[in-house]
């Protein structure tokens, strides 16, 4: 999550009101209207593929992609405009797609197993909504117990929904954040290992970005302005992502417009199925370099942006915001809220005075995770029902030796401050929580269905570590 320390512009009380501006005004809940019959129809191939990731004499690695292209896919829709995608499973395992930061229908939400059958080998499955709100969402796959191999092997998208009047940039270009593990010879190490799963998941060690090893490397005209879409679709890392060459200011937060802010130290946390839509204006002379880092060991380019050609001459507004979504409450009333407590336990035991030390794990193997001392399951009873338009306040308790990434399907929260006083300034649907820590997030239940509170690690994910609520 942003650091609180990062943004710029009012003050955290400036922004609230302060705290007698806790009062909810009621807003006529979003509508999600099925698209037509008429509305063109997307198909998307899931298949076996191979990809250049290693350099010969390495083999190119098998992998499993969209339409037979190694290059994850970005569907670009105006805000408004229908989803209709069908997707034909010619993997040999079940599927389905999560449109990862949509507040969805619930039957559209992609969940494999709970709202949806999972989509058999040889078969197909309609995808069709019409997204809410504009932003940028991840696609990820997501089946209950299956959903780190087809992420693995490389099945991973983008939807971008577009702005009816998005900010006047000259170029709009996305970033995906992937990595992969493999032998010497380019070929997938062996999935299913149950190491993996009790501790930090499956890390590659090789990282792509838009399905390429990196960096990736752009050329815009000098002087452009640009905006940057970059989302974490890794199985398991978590990084944290830096700027240099240009500043870049956020102006939305897991898809959500926020207060336009400069990153503080030109850094950003960056968990898997985090997204980041920032602003930067490049240099105005030719030759001039940004340069998007991660953080990992001593430091990784993810891609260069260089400017070549003719300047752009024209001269460019101040950079802002993007707007606010009015189908998100202002204020959000706490005082009345549903509260329930989530502890988050299992996986491995780290021995912090042993550093480097392997953890065990000798538990069952399909249920390493707990959150409230139950493994999620597809016929699982929901953790808590609520009524529709209800607040609802979730302290989350991190009782495991790891650091954990939640994500709420199907609504944007809000980060409490720890004394009810206030929330951070931005929207929220997915948030890290360190070991031994605990955070309390807010959201107005609107959304009716059967939703998960899962974690964004799939290999957790895959052996238990979700629950779900209902809203009627």
């Amino acid at each position: 999550m942003p650091p609180r320390e990062a943004r710029s512009g009012p003050s955290r009380r400036a922004l609230l009101g302060g705290v007698a501006a806790f009062a909810w005004a009621p807003r006529p809940a979003f509508s999600q209207s099925n698209p037509s019959a008429a509305q063109a129809e997307t198909t998307w191939t899931t298949a076996p593929g191979k990809a250049r990731l290693k350099p010969e004499p390495a083999q190119e690695t098998p992998i499993w992609c969209f339409d037979g292209k190694s290059v994850p896919p970005v569907l670009r829709i105006k805000h408004g405009e229908a989803v209709r995608l069908k997707l034909e499973n010619k993997t040999e395992k079940p599927l389905s797609l999560h449109w990862h930061g949509v507040r969805n229908q619930n039957a559209m939400d992609g969940v494999g197993g709970v709202t949806q059958p999972p989509i058999a080998p040889g078969a197909t499955f309609t995808y069709a909504f019409t997204p809410p709100d504009a932003g940028t969402s991840v696609i990820r796959p997501l089946v209950v117990g299956g959903s780190s191999e087809p992420s693995g092997r490389g099945l991973s998208g983008m939807l971008v929904v577009e702005e009816k009047t998005p900010p006047p940039v000259d170029r709009d270009l996305s970033f995906l954040l992937q990595d992969v593990r493999l032998d010497d010879d380019g070929q997938p190490l062996p999935f299913g290992q149950v190491a993996f799963a009790a501790a930090s998941g499956r890390l590659g060690n090789l990282v792509t970005l838009n399905g390429k090893p990196i960096p990736d490397a752009v050329e815009v005209p000098p002087g452009s302005r640009l905006r940057l879409r970059i989302a974490n679709a890794c199985n398991a890392r978590t990084t944290r992502i830096r700027f240099d060459g240009a500043k870049a200011y956020v102006v939305a937060v897991d898809g959500q417009p926020t207060d336009t802010f400069e990153p503080l130290r030109a850094t950003l946390p960056f968990a898997p199925g985090t997204r980041y839509d920032l602003l930067v204006d490049m240099p105005a002379e030719a030759g001039g370099t940004v340069t998007i880092n991660a953080l990992i060991g001593s430091g990784l380019a993810l891609a260069t942006i260089t400017t070549r050609g003719t300047p752009l001459t024209q001269k460019r507004p101040e950079i802002k915001g993007i707007g606010n979504n009015t189908l998100l409450p202002a204020e959000v009333r706490l005082q009345n809220a549903f509260r329930r407590d989530l502890i988050l336990t299992g996986g491995a035991k780290v021995d912090k005075d042993k550093p480097g030390v392997e953890p065990a794990y000798t538990g069952d193997p399909t249920r390493i995770w707990q959150v409230n001392g139950v493994s999620g399951a597809a016929g699982a009873a929901p953790a808590f029902s609520v009524k529709r338009s209800q607040v609802v306040v979730l302290t989350v308790r991190n009782d495991t030796s790891f650091l954990q990434t939640l994500h709420v399907h199907g609504h944007a929260f809000r980060l409490l401050h720890p004394l009810d006083d206030g929330w951070e300034p931005y929207w929220l649907d997915t948030f890290q929580l360190l070991d031994g820590k605990l955070a309390r997030i807010a959201f107005l239940a609107d959304n009716p269905g059967r939703w998960l509170i899962s974690s964004t690690v799939l290999e957790r994910f895959d052996t238990g570590l979700w629950t779900s609520f209902e809203v009627s």
